[in-house]
């Protein structure tokens, strides 16, 4: 392999097929089901080595630019850049803006690698010998997609039925198979021959802009403009929204990979899982003797085959066989693991109600590019937040026209500007600032501080801040 691989990390999406950890503002990729690290973490830790890998370029969309950014400087890992998506246009606009501009960085022949940053993949021999594969069968001038080996008749995935093998060691794509009845996929699994389709890729970038035209001209077009009109704003680039927005709303399967003559597969035996459902988590996760997977407090009796997970509360669950009970800080989805597939429909009928619509869109926990804050309780004129801000950063010099907040340091040191004065808060140490006055806080240390947030007033929305000084760069 003479040069290097350019990793594309997709992580721009907004499913809610993990509801309720997984919301429309906190999607699946920044979240820690399994292990340490969010899926969109491990997934850059997939594609960390320097000796095969240049560093990621990260396509999101604008309300999770800090959050992929501050997710890569926690583990360590730099980036080529950020890519902001104006507008939802699917994967093939988004595919085609990361090869022009990777073409635009390091030149017309440069390999991508195309991976959605909320799968799972197990990184072992068995995956370094695929992206090898891939690399020698990308260079030749094909698109390569990669097609996991199934070992169920699994109806939630696309398939590949394998063709003819090639001197790289990939293989021709006969056909692409829509995500079958579960006789069908019997079949499929029985025939033999037949992979899922993992939804990764690897091209050349001037193979892939090229073929996009030829299939997809408005996706090529749209996307190449969008890019040579690009402007760079802080750490980010941001596309140009009138021409993204002229791309057609489709995936690069649809738009490229089912059309063209040009497709080849690398057979894997990997692990490999998309994360689809809470059946799925339940493969993924270390099981108990009883073959339950838990997370957080919980305690079980004459249970087996179940996921239970807890982000708040403390969970007891009892004489239940091959059920999901996950609670979230708001909300308890309980459901059994082999109808988990449906989530979609019962978060449609959430979001449909008044009175439910805000825990579809919302999390208690959310992410700035300084830390974060989690709803602890809301009353009538009052609320009460607890707020962490990572070592070295500060919220924006700002005022609020309706509210007034106490603050109470209980990990770390505050630095807390009131007006013209500043002064240090350690733990245990409040201060109050009065609605209209001009205020700041800021972490001066190496840990993370965390705060207690006491809001009274007669409007307490996010949208009461007067941002006078933000080195994020928001108005």
């Amino acid at each position: 392999m003479k040069s290097k691989i350019i990793p594309v990390i997709i992580a721009g999406g907004k499913g809610t097929r993990l509801w309720p950890l997984s919301r429309a503002t906190a999607p699946k990729q920044f979240i820690q089901f399994v292990g340490d690290r969010t899926l969109f973490q491990a997934t850059l830790a997939r594609v960390s080595d320097p000796m095969v890998y240049e560093a990621p370029l990260v396509i999101t969309n604008e309300d999770f630019r800090f959050l992929a950014a501050e997710q890569a400087r926690a583990i360590g890992l730099s980036l080529s850049g950020i890519l902001l998506e104006p507008s939802a246009r699917n994967t093939a606009a988004a595919v085609a803006a990361s090869a022009a501009f990777v073409a635009k960085q390091f030149g017309e022949n440069a390999l991508i690698l195309v991976l959605a940053s909320d799968h799972e993949v197990v990184s072992g021999p068995e995956y370094a010998d695929a992206i090898h594969i891939a690399a020698k069968t990308a260079a030749s001038g094909k698109l390569v997609t990669f097609g996991i080996t199934p070992i169920e008749p699994a109806t939630g995935y696309g398939y590949i039925e394998v063709g003819d093998k090639l001197a790289t060691g990939a293989a021709e794509v006969k056909r692409f198979v829509e995500k079958p009845v579960l006789a069908e996929a019997e079949k499929m699994l029985a025939a033999g021959g037949f992979a899922w389709n993992s939804g990764m890729f690897m091209f050349n970038t001037s193979q892939v802009l090229q073929e996009l035209g030829l299939h997809a001209p408005d996706v090529e077009r749209a996307a190449s403009q969008a890019v040579a009109k690009a402007l760079n704003d802080l750490d980010f680039v941001r596309l140009d929204p009138q021409a993204f927005a002229a791309s057609p709303d489709i995936s690069i399967d649809y738009a490229l990979m089912e059309k063209t003559t040009n497709a080849a597969v690398v057979p894997a035996s990997f692990t490999w899982s998309d994360i689809g459902s809470w059946d799925a988590v339940w493969k993924l996760g270390i099981r108990d003797e009883a073959g339950n997977v838990t997370s957080g407090n919980a305690t079980l009796v004459n249970t087996k085959n179940s996921l239970v997970m807890s982000r708040h509360g403390h969970l007891a669950v009892q004489g239940l066989d091959g059920v999901a009970v996950i609670a979230s800080e708001d909300a308890i989805y309980v459901g059994r693991l082999n109808e988990s597939q449906n989530v979609g429909t019962l978060v449609k009928q959430l979001a449909a109600a008044k009175a439910t619509a805000a825990l579809t869109e919302t999390h208690p926990t959310s992410y700035r590019p300084w830390g974060g804050y989690t709803c602890i309780l809301n009353g009538d004129r009052f609320q009460v937040k607890r707020l962490f801000v990572t070592a070295g950063k500060k919220l924006s010099l700002q005022k609020h026209h309706h509210r007034s907040e106490h603050w109470i340091c209980v990990k770390g040191t505050a630095e807390v500007t009131v007006g013209d004065q500043v002064k240090t808060l350690r733990e245990n140490e409040s201060v109050y600032i009065p609605q209209g006055e001009v205020h700041r806080l800021a972490n001066p240390g190496k840990i993370t501080l965390e705060m207690i947030e006491v809001q009274t007033g007669s409007y307490l929305g996010e949208d009461d801040i007067i941002r006078i000084v933000d080195e994020f760069g928001r108005g």
